[in-house]
């Protein structure tokens, strides 16, 4: 695009470097870089050079989504945020708002093969769109600012942004429109439908504004919790499998191969039962509560381990460990199982902080006794 529309304010475009004031007359224009992997050139304009960047996905776009999946760079998985140019778009494009976080970013302009439009990223400091409104960072003076460091005016003769249903919790549309003469038009919730809503004149049908939670949807989100989970649940299983060899009539590693292998197979259990099988399982789990859910979970997984380990109940000794396990399991389930409250589409804080009053007792309570008649049977009787 190298012409400007007759219809667009005369007003001269400076590009000013850091925080400096530009001559009054002038809108301040913040440049950015056009070195970033994922930028195919540059698109002329009256607001100066606007990287350009193609709805194709690279190797290394999806290896760094894989990556962030599961935990890794994830809080530096950012773009710079400013305005793009998808395509060939000229002054009457759309303009489609979304945040930095790079896989927001991917997701939006994967979903837009052969279109024409105008991306204008917020800088949420690398947080999802959704995550980013409930902060606060994909927010109404974000917006506003982000609109005159990029010269959007200037570049486009219409005054319209699409923005992502999910946003809405942060944005004041109102206030937008007073602060900036921008019209806000919220987008589908789904990235997949924006072809579709844009063909339609911009109007979203029921299904577009539906958020669904889906079984592929919340096993998309296991690796992330999953992988919190790992360093310190290796590390508790380490320190069981060796105090399991040190208690016991035999020698270490009889123990150790008889119970501290039974401890870590209980642990692993109570991981798999807590951060994968309850999110996967949600609907059907009874109870509204996430650790009501993880803690049923968790009494199923127990109870299966325990029928093999039942014919080797001959003693006082085996009825503590497995009495103890009995206990620690559902109480661990259950734990892991409300960590999944931050990632799911209905729980509100108040709701979680209501649960955690009487939850979090409850599991430390199962735990701490567990934990006690597992210690016992080992090194009392």
């Amino acid at each position: 695009m190298n012409e400007q529309s007759s219809d667009l304010p005369d007003m001269r475009i400076t590009t000013v470097p850091g925080n400096c004031c530009p001559p009054q007359g002038q809108v301040q224009v913040i440049p950015q870089r056009l070195e970033q992997p994922f930028v195919a050139g540059f698109v002329d304009t009256p607001a100066g050079r606007v990287p350009k960047i193609s709805s194709e996905l690279s190797c290394t776009d999806h290896w760094g989504a894989f990556k962030v999946r599961w935990g890794i760079s994830r809080m530096d998985y950012k773009v710079e945020p400013g305005l793009y140019a998808l395509g060939d778009p000229d002054v009457k494009s759309s303009v489609l708002v979304t945040a930095n976080y790079k896989l927001s970013f991917d997701n939006l302009r994967g979903s837009l093969p052969g279109r024409n439009c105008w991306v204008l990223v917020l800088d949420t400091k690398g947080i999802n769109v959704w995550c980013a409104a409930g902060k606060g960072t994909f927010g109404t003076q974000e917006l506003v600012g982000r609109i005159e460091s990029s010269g959007l005016p200037h570049v486009v003769s219409h005054q319209k942004l699409i923005l992502p249903q999910l946003a809405a919790p942060g944005v004041t549309a109102h206030q937008v429109k007073k602060l900036s003469g921008f019209e806000v038009l919220y987008g589908p919730v789904r990235t997949r439908d924006l072809p579709a809503f844009l063909d339609n004149g911009l109007k979203a049908t029921a299904q577009m504004r539906l958020k669904t939670f889906t079984t592929r949807e919340r096993a998309a989100l296991i690796p992330v919790e999953l992988v919190g989970t790992l360093i310190p649940g290796l590390l508790i299983m380490t320190i069981f499998f060796l105090v399991g060899g040190l208690g016991g009539p035999g020698g270490f590693w009889v123990n150790a191969l008889r119970h501290g292998l039974f401890t870590v197979l209980c642990l692993v259990a109570a991981l798999l039962a807590g951060a994968v099988l309850t999110p996967l399982l949600l609907p059907w789990l009874p109870g509204r509560a996430y650790s009501l859910k993880g803690m049923t979970m968790g009494l199923i997984v127990v109870g299966a381990l325990l029928v093999f380990r039942s014919g080797e109940i001959t003693n006082l000794k085996e009825l503590l460990e497995i009495s103890g396990w009995f206990l620690m399991v559902p109480a661990v389930a259950s734990y892991l199982a409300m960590n999944f409250t931050g990632s799911s589409t209905y729980t509100s804080l108040s709701g979680v902080k209501k649960e955690m009053k009487w939850a979090v007792p409850v599991e430390l309570s199962g735990a701490g006794v567990g934990l006690c008649l597992w210690l016992g049977s080992h090194f009392l009787i």
